[in-house]
């Protein structure tokens, strides 16, 4: 099963969907309780521009063992694909499900300042997106305003006398 996967990982990397699709069915037929065939099915879903259909995939795959690198990557997939849908709520309940598990993982921040602006919490947006870029930008200029960029991030309606 493993040389099939990863035959289907690259047929999916060299854009080959139909044949990778029939293999990734054909895999799954063969193994309905390995999570990160659904995964990976899903994953390919998402790039043919298929999203509802990546959706159950995904819920799926979570719903199975993962590793945590595909776990990680189930998280991210099915978050962004039910934003991309609308489904902005469900996006930002797994992001911070998803966050508390990985919290090491900033990806994940930048994915749910998406999905808050979405559902129009536009000041926490704001303000992990002002974090992050104060902790990670390598500009000079930002960095030497890295401290105040942070305070601010949460006080952007606070009028100072």
């Amino acid at each position: 099963m493993e040389d099939q996967l990863k035959e289907a990982i690259r047929l999916r990397s060299e854009k080959e969907m139909a044949k990778a699709e029939t293999l990734f069915q054909s895999l799954i037929k063969a193994n309905p309780n390995q999570g990160n065939l659904y995964y990976h099915y899903a994953w390919l879903c998402d790039n043919m521009e298929r999203e509802t259909e990546a959706i159950p995939l995904y819920e799926k795959a979570l719903g199975l063992s993962l590793s945590p690198e595909e776990k990680k990557g189930a998280y991210l997939g099915l978050a962004s694909t039910y934003r991309v849908t609308g489904n902005y709520q469900l996006s930002v309940d797994l992001l911070r499900q998803a966050i508390a598990e990985f919290p090491q993982q900033k990806e994940f921040d930048i994915f749910l300042a998406m999905a808050l602006y979405n559902i129009k919490e536009h000041e926490e947006s704001m303000e992990i997106l002002l974090k992050h870029i104060a902790a990670n930008s390598k500009n000079k200029g930002v960095q030497s305003y890295a401290k105040a960029i942070q305070y601010y991030s949460d006080k952007l309606d606070q009028i100072f006398d």
